[in-house]
């Protein structure tokens, strides 16, 4: 009896892992982060509220796909994984799920997004979304991460695009609103990234990365990242320029922008060996905040009104 009993538990507990091997390949935080940055998107589209259909199929097919492409990185860097700390644990690194199955999840979600956003949402945001699946999972994972220092610059476009995506689902068309919207994300990428690879160099480089720092040197990716944050500075400026947001944005991202580049200075003055990854952790926040913001922004407009 007592065996039975331990046998029911041991299985519900491989369930339970499995389970949570699955949800860790898809990396959740990152898709959280993407599906925020598209729900802005989406209400920055319309004047009043976005429709609650749109949202509703729109997130969930950006979240699948993002989920999917997600997975297809675990499968690809499944080797460097193995010689880095900070991913030892994965799933496919553990073994703990055989890569055919982990393909088999990858590809599932991926084709249930992109499928989901072709019958329910429109066929360009389908089209915007599989172009930014094959960018991330493919030309990126696969080729530029491994080919060139310039990879986190080149593969920020296909990381760029959930903004892009949100409205597309909303309007069904582009326009200069939303291709500024994703310049936002790809000028912040690179001094978000940067910084964790300073901090992360010694395992970048024994994995045999080509990361900025392994590359070029602490001292030049440094000032890249000072750098590209005044890059980033002056592209969320031009909201307020073009007029598409209004004060209150201007003043909230001059205030985050204070912040943004302190923690940028810090890096770039190289005395704080801490300041890369409180910088890196700091511009997750930023990046949600300038959302935030531009939110807020436009509908205190609306209101106002």
């Amino acid at each position: 009896m007592r065996d039975a009993v331990a046998d029911d538990t041991l299985k519900m507990e491989s369930s339970t892992w499995l389970w949570r091997d699955f949800l860790t390949l898809c990396k959740p935080r990152v898709v959280v982060v993407m599906l925020v940055c598209s729900m802005v998107g989406m209400a920055l589209a319309t004047p009043s509220l976005p429709p609650a259909a749109a949202v509703t199929f729109g997130l969930t097919g950006i979240g699948l796909a993002a989920s999917g492409a997600a997975a297809f990185n675990h499968i690809l860097d499944r080797r460097l994984d193995a010689m880095m700390i900070r991913t030892q644990e994965r799933p496919l690194v553990t073994r703990r799920l055989p890569t055919s199955l982990a393909l088999l999840w990858a590809s599932l979600l991926s084709v249930l997004g992109i499928g989901l956003l072709w019958w329910q949402v429109n066929a360009l945001t389908a089209w915007l979304t599989l172009a930014s699946l094959i960018g991330y999972a493919l030309i990126y994972t696969a080729f530029l991460k491994r080919a060139t220092p310039q990879n986190i610059v080149i593969g920020g476009v296909a990381g760029a695009a959930p903004p892009l995506l949100g409205w597309t689902a909303v309007t069904g068309q582009l326009g200069p609103e939303p291709l500024l919207l994703m310049l936002i994300v790809f000028a912040w990428t690179p001094p978000h990234f940067w910084a964790l690879a300073i901090h992360k160099r010694d395992e970048y480089a024994n994995a045999g990365v080509p990361m900025l720092p392994v590359t070029h040197g602490d001292a030049f990716t440094r000032l890249q990242v000072w750098l590209y944050g005044w890059l980033t500075v002056a592209v969320t400026l031009l909201p307020f320029a073009i007029g598409m947001s209004g004060l209150l944005y201007l003043v909230g991202i001059v205030l985050l922008n204070i912040r943004f580049m302190i923690w940028n200075w810090r890096v770039w003055r190289g005395h704080d060996p801490q300041a890369p990854i409180n910088a890196f952790w700091y511009s997750i926040r930023y990046i949600l905040y300038v959302f935030g913001v531009l939110l807020l922004d436009h509908y205190a407009a609306i209101w106002l009104w």
